[in-house]
């Protein structure tokens, strides 16, 4: 077992550790070639398929010599121009044709005024397509999230405020338009990627999408259940 420090588990490098994901355990040798980049080919799909597959993947982002990392644990599939809730829906313009090009690629962009949203492509080049984060679970850089959060992280609630919410995530891991739109998240030179570390969540749920208004209804949320970390109503 790992040792606990202020309730949280640590996560020493090149150790066998046991972690929580959500209900469920399970055992990772963090920073070791376990931690597997996605490829194109992985995004090259429909964004529902991208979406499910995504939970329990670990977004990554390299700070200088420090490696953050949190577990995705909540995304929304958006489908492109038959979508009204799209970017898309309207066409193709200068601020959302990264969802046109190929997959792989970081999509940002600002919504209300105050944060970040953090998006994949998907489908093949030319098509539009893509998958907003909505949550995270944070295993590694904590004290690097919660400085660029502005969050002292003391107790679970605390840890909870660093990633939970599109906003929230992307700030944790220093995401924005001018540093990231763009990015291809599958090249080994980029500073921020999606890897794949053996972990298979045991149930995915899907519910409608939150926080819009146009097709609302759709069920293309995706969540790994009883996590405390989703945002909005949780699923048991």
């Amino acid at each position: 077992m790992a040792p606990e420090r202020r309730g949280f588990p640590t996560t020493p490098p090149r150790r066998l550790v046991m972690m929580r994901a959500g209900s469920h355990r399970l055992h990772v040798n963090r920073h070791s070639p376990m931690l597997q980049r996605l490829k194109r080919d992985f995004y090259d799909r429909d964004p529902q398929s991208v979406s499910r597959e995504l939970l329990g993947k670990v977004l990554v982002r390299r700070e200088g010599t420090q490696l953050l990392e949190a577990r995705v644990v909540e995304v929304e599939a958006y489908l492109g121009e038959g979508d009204p809730a799209a970017h898309a829906a309207a066409g193709r313009t200068a601020r959302n044709d990264v969802l046109f090009g190929p997959p792989g690629h970081a999509y940002v962009y600002f919504i209300y005024g105050n944060h970040w949203c953090f998006n994949v492509s998907c489908l093949p080049d030319g098509i539009a397509g893509g998958v907003l984060f909505r949550a995270l679970e944070p295993v590694e850089g904590i004290p690097v999230m919660a400085r660029a959060r502005g969050v002292s992280v003391k107790t679970d609630r605390e840890l909870r405020l660093l990633t939970t919410g599109p906003g929230r995530l992307a700030e944790a891991f220093g995401i924005t338009r001018e540093r990231d739109n763009g990015k291809d998240l599958t090249s080994p030179k980029s500073d921020l990627w999606l890897a794949d570390d053996g972990f298979r969540p045991e149930r995915v749920a899907t519910t409608v999408r939150i926080g819009i208004t146009k097709a609302a209804e759709m069920p293309l949320r995706y969540v790994i259940p009883g996590n405390r970390f989703l945002s909005g109503q949780k699923i048991g």
